[in-house]
């Protein structure tokens, strides 16, 4: 099993539950997409403090680039170090966005092949019925011509199916307000290109809308990474089941909603403001003396440091320490001894 295979096996075990009390193969991707979206908003608001938070460290990362420009090296160490000292993470925003392109392209392997993950058919008997059909089994509309002709002629396969997965086939309502979601729209003027449609104008009304909310303005190319990633997925619409197009306009409106309710609940720009003010006092923070005792030439001493000073001195003690115990081990080559001999 392909890692999509891993990725629509329980999505498909989810949207058959939902089939069941339904009944409607357009209804059910819509109750499946508000669930996803539901469960999906806590990484939501978490993403929305993450990008508040990097919009907030955006001077110190600009200072460090600038200041270390010519030394990428070092400028890497004084980021880790940030990332250390300040909490700075530029991948804490990555997880609502990696588990959504994780149930995009499960749901496009279940609308792919409805007949394995929601019916659960046998492999054998959708392969010999492909077959049938002239098409590869691992051809992406194969499932859903299946379907088609069951529906038109219960008879079509002979008896590769049995009588109960005929009836399966029969009875699944995939109609939706008149229209086939087994279909692919592709690029011709028909009443299927009103799904994919819906997607390019969600898509590009919630990418203007929530790239505003976030407080955070991206430079240069990543400015268009939101737009191609959900232009990719556009195409997709195009070339697949209308399910899928159904799904993501679904799913684009649901999270412009939340994303108003996100700007309610955590304004980014106050965020910004919150955590400005938490690196603020950290800062000064680090630079607040402490008194500390350490031990010079045998007598103890107390110095007035700051933290970093103290961390240098924890470091030469630990350097020290790391001598006094190795001292007596060999660190001299075995074979420079043996020249010297």
């Amino acid at each position: 099993m392909g890692i999509l295979g891993i990725l629509g096996t329980p999505l498909g075990y989810v949207l058959q539950w939902i089939y069941q009390f339904v009944g409607n193969y357009g209804w059910s991707i819509i109750l499946f997409t508000v669930i996803v979206r539901l469960l999906s908003f806590p990484l939501q608001i978490k993403q929305q403090k993450s990008t508040a938070r990097m919009a907030a460290y955006q001077p110190m990362i600009q200072e460090i680039q600038k200041k270390y420009a010519k030394d990428k090296e070092k400028q890497n160490e004084e980021l880790m170090r940030m990332q250390q000292e300040y909490g700075y993470n530029p991948a804490a925003g990555c997880a609502p966005m990696l588990i959504n392109f994780l149930v995009i392209f499960g749901i496009i392997e279940v609308v792919y092949r409805p007949l394995k993950y929601i019916m659960h058919l046998p492999a054998e008997a959708l392969n010999a019925a492909a077959e049938q059909l002239g098409m590869a089994a691992n051809n992406y509309m194969a499932q859903s011509e299946i379907i088609k002709q069951v529906q038109l002629d219960p008879n079509v396969f002979g008896n590769i199916f049995t009588a109960e997965q005929i009836e399966a086939m029969q009875n699944f309502n995939v109609n939706f307000f008149g229209i086939n979601l087994m279909d692919k729209p592709g690029f011709a003027l028909n009443a299927l290109l009103i799904f994919p449609i819906l997607s390019i104008i969600t898509m590009a009304m919630l990418n203007v809308i929530t790239m505003k909310m976030s407080g955070q303005q991206m430079q240069g190319s990543m400015k268009w990474m939101p737009w191609i990633t959900s232009l990719m997925f556009v195409w997709f619409a195009f070339q697949v089941p209308v399910g899928f197009s159904l799904y993501y306009t679904v799913s684009n409106l649901f999270m412009f909603i939340q994303s108003v309710i996100l700007r309610k609940m955590y304004d980014p720009e106050k965020l910004k403001v919150e955590i400005a003010a938490e690196i603020e006092a950290k800062k000064l923070e680090r630079k607040a003396k402490k008194q500390v005792t350490i031990v010079e030439n045998g007598k103890e001493t107390t110095r007035s440091v700051n933290e970093a000073e103290l961390n240098r001195l924890r470091l030469e003690m630990a350097r020290k320490l790391d001598e006094e115990k190795y001292k007596d081990e060999r660190t001299v080559p075995l074979s420079q001894l043996n020249k010297e001999e």
